[in-house]
């Protein structure tokens, strides 16, 4: 092999099984910055609701702080950092159940916009796909939103345009978690106005969507496994602690090895994601591995946690619902569980038995390594 095919970005070098497990640690000074702004939060938050809203004072902490535009480019007045960074602020505000549209607004919406060549001057966005008759359901924030940035398939091209709120129709609706989730209403005249995008921009939106749902939702996950702990510590059931007790003992251990694999996953994809800037091959198969393990996971943590905390984990006084309500809500969206478990399975037996080492390695089923020069 030559020196040229040992750079990151070197298509070889993506084949190599070693690039699924490159890491993906955040700047430890953002970390530090991000870890003390939401326990900040997390202490200074009001006794949680059913009803989740926007926290406003919270979003502009974070734009002061430039970590609303945190993947935008510098020329367009972000702070140019990759997915690493994302995860990273994605996951700790989750961890935090912060009520803020990062993802939409920035991962996708930002995106997008850059894309098609179209100003991202200020002002909270929402985004969404609509049907073919302009209509997106459960789009999270958009009663929010200053303007709603929208990816349309019309006929055989994607189009992107950034339609003000004020011009949709919006039906007010909420999530499982109490989160906004309307249900959105296009001008068709505004989306066939939209700017046409590479058809990669419209295969890749929901891999980006799918993987930064997988970031919020090992983040939730993390912070549960501190509060499970904390809880099978504290509390004493007939003379010590409920932790000493073998059976709350393998709930803890389920939902610590759960949260872990889903973690692994997740940070294999946003490593590939990161070293490839999404033009790999093999990130819908990294994509399909983290949604569907997240997935998995999801439903054993969310399960021993409720247990482990029993009727005070139900309580709207405490912390547990603000993240397991999210996880579920989450866990559904840019592809149900089923329907990732689906793609993984067709790519499995399509690559069969003689190639499914590589297909597990390296994302594809066949080897785009030439030979050395």
């Amino acid at each position: 092999m030559t020196d040229q095919s040992r750079r990151p970005d070197h298509p070889d070098h993506l084949d190599h099984p070693g690039h699924l497990a490159a890491p993906t640690t955040a700047d430890p000074d953002l970390v530090d910055l991000l870890t003390g702004l939401f326990a900040d939060h997390r202490a200074s938050r009001p006794t949680p609701t059913a009803v989740v809203d926007l926290d406003r004072a919270l979003w502009g902490r974070l734009e002061e702080l430039g970590l609303t535009r945190l993947t935008g480019s510098e020329a367009s007045g972000g702070s140019g950092a990759g997915w690493v960074e994302a995860a990273a602020l994605l996951g700790l505000a989750a961890g935090a159940a912060a009520p803020v549209p990062l993802a939409e607004h920035d991962l996708l919406g930002g995106w997008l916009l850059e894309a098609a060549g179209l100003p991202n001057d200020g002002g909270l966005r929402a985004v969404c796909r609509p049907d073919p008759s302009g209509v997106a359901l459960n789009v999270t924030w958009a009663r929010d939103a200053s303007s709603i940035v929208a990816l349309w398939e019309d006929r055989d091209e994607w189009r992107v345009a950034d339609v003000p709120v004020g011009r949709v129709g919006l039906e007010e609706r909420r999530n499982l978690a109490g989160e906004p989730s309307d249900t959105v209403e296009f001008d068709l005249a505004d989306l066939e106005a939209g700017v046409v995008v590479d058809h990669a921009i419209g295969e890749q939106f929901h891999l980006r969507g799918a993987l930064a749902r997988c970031a919020q939702v090992v983040g939730a996950m993390e912070r549960i496994v501190e509060i499970t702990l904390t809880h099978a510590n504290d509390r004493v059931q007939f003379g010590r602690p409920i932790a000493r007790f073998q059976a709350v003992q393998h709930l803890v251990a389920d939902i610590a090895a759960e949260t872990a694999l889903a973690r692994a996953a997740t940070d294999a994809a946003v490593a590939r994601a990161a070293a490839s800037d999404w033009q790999d091959g093999g990130m819908l198969f990294a994509v399909a591995v983290a949604k569907s393990c997240v997935g998995h996971s999801a439903s054993v943590v969310v399960r021993g946690a409720h247990q482990v905390l029993g009727a005070i984990g139900t309580t709207l006084e405490h912390e547990l619902h603000t993240l397991t309500k999210p996880i579920l809500a989450r866990r559904t969206e840019f592809g149900s569980l089923h329907e990732w478990d689906e793609t993984l399975t067709a790519l499995a037996t399509s690559a069969g038995h003689d190639r499914l080492w590589n297909l597990m390695t390296t994302g594809r089923a066949t080897s785009r390594r030439r030979p050395a020069e």
